[in-house]
């Protein structure tokens, strides 16, 4: 029988986990310590009745956008293993919040198909088969090959140097070997070019299928040498070289071609 995981991504088995509180998530100072009642005013005196301060209510989607970074992160690292059930509870307890954000990161991952709810128990980690991969990566290349060419076809050169920023960070990352940030900074490249095209739900869609396929990616070559990030960084940069150029054949060798 299978048994729900308890150690959470990120969190050591042994030793305290860092605790996530309503200081991290608004940056602020902590609150002073509540001071004690005045005496209250002598029978018959008037009074008048001062504003009660507004009372700092935490923001609970940053709590769970950081919870949702951390749960990807470990999905990408195998850290979240595919085919185990992890609980909500027990993975609020190691980040030290309460399950509501956990569950709602948690059902963001399920609407992308990383994980299965499983009733009762919690989610389980979903499972990627090489055609898995191989359908993403045939449905990436259909909405992007003809977006990019498009652009290519429409766009200055001037405006692909705008992205040279983007595409320099996705090298970064590469040469660092962190596999996270990677991941992070090559979505950006991608979305950014992508919302030249001026169609939000575009990007909104290729940018599913391309964490998809990332994932799927990691469970077919868990252990991805800084070489291979380095290769596909350089892509980015090709692709802007054949974007200013106007080379339409490099431009969609390289779009259809990159993980």
């Amino acid at each position: 029988m299978e048994q729900s995981r308890t150690r959470a991504p990120g969190v050591p088995a042994a030793g305290r986990p860092t605790r996530l509180t309503t200081q991290n998530v608004t940056g602020g100072a902590p609150a002073d310590p509540a001071p004690r009642s005045a005496p209250g005013p002598a029978r018959g005196e008037h009074t008048h009745s001062e504003p009660s301060a507004p009372r700092v209510v935490p923001q609970r989607h940053s709590v769970r956008d950081q919870i949702l970074q951390a749960l990807r992160a470990a999905l990408l690292s195998g850290e979240l293993a595919p085919g185990e059930v992890y609980s909500a509870p027990a993975l609020a307890e190691r980040f030290g919040v309460s399950p509501t954000p956990v569950r709602e990161a948690m059902q963001v991952l399920v609407s992308e198909g990383c994980v299965a709810t499983v009733p009762n128990r919690g989610f389980r980690v979903a499972r990627h088969s090489p055609r898995d991969l191989a359908e993403l990566t045939e449905i990436r290349a259909l909405l992007e090959v003809p977006v990019v060419l498009a652009l290519a076809r429409t766009q200055p050169a001037e405006r692909w140097e705008e992205l040279r920023p983007l595409a320099e960070d996705t090298l970064q990352a590469a040469v660092c070997g962190d596999r996270g940030a990677y991941a992070e900074t090559d979505r950006a490249f991608h979305r950014s070019l992508l919302e030249l095209a001026g169609n939000a739900q575009l990007v909104s869609l290729a940018e599913d299928v391309r964490r998809r396929a990332s994932l799927s990616s990691s469970r077919q070559a868990p252990t991805r040498r800084t070489t291979d990030l380095l290769a596909e960084a350089a892509d980015h940069l090709a692709l802007l070289d054949a974007l200013s150029d106007q080379d339409l054949p490099a431009v969609e060798r390289l779009v259809r071609d990159h993980a």
